[in-house]
């Protein structure tokens, strides 16, 4: 095996699925390895209130914020406000989202895992849960 450039501009950001997330959010990809490792990584701009479905993760997911500030929060907890530079670590099957803030859009590049399954993605976050005090 030789090494895999992904050239600027060679693959698409695309819309996120209505399906697992809420607002305006664009997907750009990073990498999805060749077995036998198992990294999948896309870089995810969230506008204004933007955010993903309660989803999980087999082997846990990592978030490298690189710009703006929004929020993460594990299903019954209040959310946590996140910044550009903050990594967040959210541990393998917790139930969570992460988005923007309501006034204020934010990009991570997401990182995880995947070699027995993908992520599975949940109900959507209310309005209530949204709006939540952050911790």
């Amino acid at each position: 095996m030789s090494l895999i450039i992904h050239r600027n501009g060679d693959r698409a950001t695309v819309s996120a699925p209505a399906e697992a997330f809420t607002g305006t959010v664009l997907i750009s990809p990073v990498i999805v390895t060749p077995k036998p490792a198992s990294i999948r990584s896309v870089d995810v701009s969230f506008a204004p209130g933007g955010r993903t479905f309660w989803h999980h993760h087999p082997l846990g997911q990592t978030l490298r914020v690189t710009s703006g500030m929004g929020l993460v929060a594990l299903r019954g907890e209040a959310p946590q406000v996140i910044r550009a530079g903050d990594t967040v670590f959210i541990p393998p099957d917790v139930e969570h989202w992460h988005g923007a803030t309501p006034t204020t859009a934010m990009s991570h590049i997401a990182f995880q895992e995947e070699p027995e399954g993908e992520t599975v993605w949940l109900d959507a976050v209310t309005e209530d849960d949204y709006a939540l005090t952050p911790a």
